[in-house]
């Protein structure tokens, strides 16, 4: 499926990459799980985010923090109080140190702790996304606060889109454990 352009394919595709995501993490093996994630030796791997995330708990509170920023973003609009998607004093151009912020705030989160605000978090945000028609998901200009942008492209950026980047982590990992 291409990227999701309706309510019904932006749910079913969220749902799927959740289920793909979570079957891929149950079978995880132990050296899987306790290896550091080191893809310092391919050179295709350039993005701050390869060298940023040492474990699965890193992927998992990232995806969390993410779908935070949309709930809070989300229901601060809602409620009136005009706010940008990312905080500040970051933009598009400097969210790369809001991550790293994210990363530090967890580093003494475990491992059962993030699998289950990473599971209640995307919960909240899929029940969010049902609050919507598809016309306000995903016809633009419904909300002046989504930056001409449909509130939809929110949704599958920090759902089936995110899911897709933390799995293709995750299968890295796991062939450099191999």
């Amino acid at each position: 499926m291409g990227r999701p352009t309706t309510k019904t394919d932006l749910l079913t595709a969220a749902a799927e990459n959740y289920e793909k995501l979570n079957a891929l993490i149950a079978g995880m093996t132990e050296k899987e799980l306790s290896t550091p994630f080191d893809f310092s030796d391919s050179a295709s791997k350039k993005e701050a985010h390869w060298k940023r995330d040492k474990n699965l708990r890193d992927v998992l509170v990232h995806l969390y923090e993410w779908h935070q920023l949309l709930l809070n973003w989300v229901e601060s609009n809602q409620n009136g109080d005009n706010k940008p998607f990312l905080p500040k004093p970051y933009n598009w151009k400097t969210y790369g140190k809001l991550n790293e912020e994210f990363w530090r705030k967890h580093q003494n989160t475990s491992l059962d702790d993030a699998k289950d605000m990473f599971q209640k978090s995307h919960a909240e945000v899929m029940k969010l996304a049902e609050t919507f028609s598809n016309d306000e998901l995903f016809s633009k200009g419904v909300y002046s606060w989504a930056g001409g942008n449909a509130l939809g492209s929110y949704f599958v950026s920090n759902l089936s889109s995110h899911y897709d980047w933390a799995m293709k982590k995750l299968k890295a990992h796991k062939k450099n454990c191999a």
